[in-house]
């Protein structure tokens, strides 16, 4: 397939165009920048501009855009940020598509689209949740629609919680565990979806590569870990007590708003539809995935 991509500077979009070319796709880039190699294409998502020529003969768009959502303490403008870095270039991509009858479009999305879920499992079929982050996520997809009602296949990528051994999660996790600074955020009973890094380049893959997929994806491994549950785990990997609780007025007074919709709440998601469509996960347990994350390999 010779696929376009938006967003490949990120965690994950920098691993997975090696993966990509490694299964016979041709990978253009596109960068908010003048073009200056060979496979990248330039655009100006606020302008709704894209390269003349970028889109001729191309079978996938793959759009990973979109600011990081805990990266900086949410203020109404860092809210605005977070909005716009997803709807305005996907509104863009979704257009394009349409307009040049593209027949795939695969969108990043994120579980938090189903709000705060306690016990209760949810798989893709799940209702909308409430909350800043379950709206952003609604807003997120549905611009999309434009792509779908020209009669492109569209698949949207609920990510979890990826683990990698650089960045992510682990990234701001590990140091605290190494110090023996890790526990449970809060009671420690939300739970959070996680994948390893492998495994989201793998699933994005396989829905680029399977015609029968579409819709929303949930991209999280079939083990359902509590926050308390997954950092034990970790720090039985790392050889670390994680004996400690972080109370949750704590993490308001560090994190603001973000505390409330990205840690202390969770979803129970189940990957149903790519469990139903035969993806085979190669770590289905965060115990499996820790070794090969943290570098421990044999």
């Amino acid at each position: 397939m010779r696929v376009v991509v938006a967003g490949s500077s990120g965690l994950i979009g920098s691993a997975l165009l090696p993966v990509l070319r490694h299964a016979g796709h041709e990978v253009l880039r596109l960068v908010r920048r003048p073009a200056a190699a060979r496979d990248e294409r330039s655009w100006d998502p606020p302008a709704g501009r894209i390269q003349d020529g970028t889109l001729d003969g191309v079978d996938a768009v793959l759009n990973l855009c979109g600011a990081g959502i805990g990266d900086k303490r949410w203020s109404q403008a860092r809210k605005q940020t977070l909005l716009d870095s997803r709807v305005e270039p996907t509104e863009v991509l979704a257009a394009a598509v349409a307009e040049h009858k593209i027949p795939v479009l695969v969108n990043a999305s994120a579980v938090g689209y189903y709000g705060d879920t306690g016990d209760r499992e949810v798989d893709e079929s799940g209702p909308k949740g409430q909350g800043f982050l379950a709206d952003l996520v609604h807003e997120w997809e549905s611009a999309t629609r434009p792509a779908a009602d020209a009669g492109a296949r569209v698949v949207l990528l609920r990510t979890g919680l990826v683990f990698a051994e650089s960045g992510g999660l682990l990234g701001k996790l590990k140091p605290l565990v190494q110090f023996m600074l890790g526990g449970k955020l809060g009671d420690g009973s939300q739970y959070w979806p996680w994948i390893s890094l492998d495994d989201e380049l793998a699933a994005i893959r396989f829905v680029l590569e399977h015609e029968d997929i579409s819709g929303p994806v949930n991209l999280c491994a079939p083990e359902q870990l509590t926050n308390a549950e997954l950092t034990r785990t970790l720090g039985e990997a790392m050889g670390r007590p994680t004996p400690w609780t972080v109370p949750g007025f704590a993490l308001r007074a560090v994190l603001g708003e973000f505390a409330d919709e990205g840690v202390l709440i969770g979803q129970r998601a189940t990957p149903r539809a790519l469990l139903t469509h035969g993806f085979r996960f190669q770590h289905e347990t965060l115990a499996t995935a820790l070794p090969e994350v943290l570098g421990q390999r044999a």
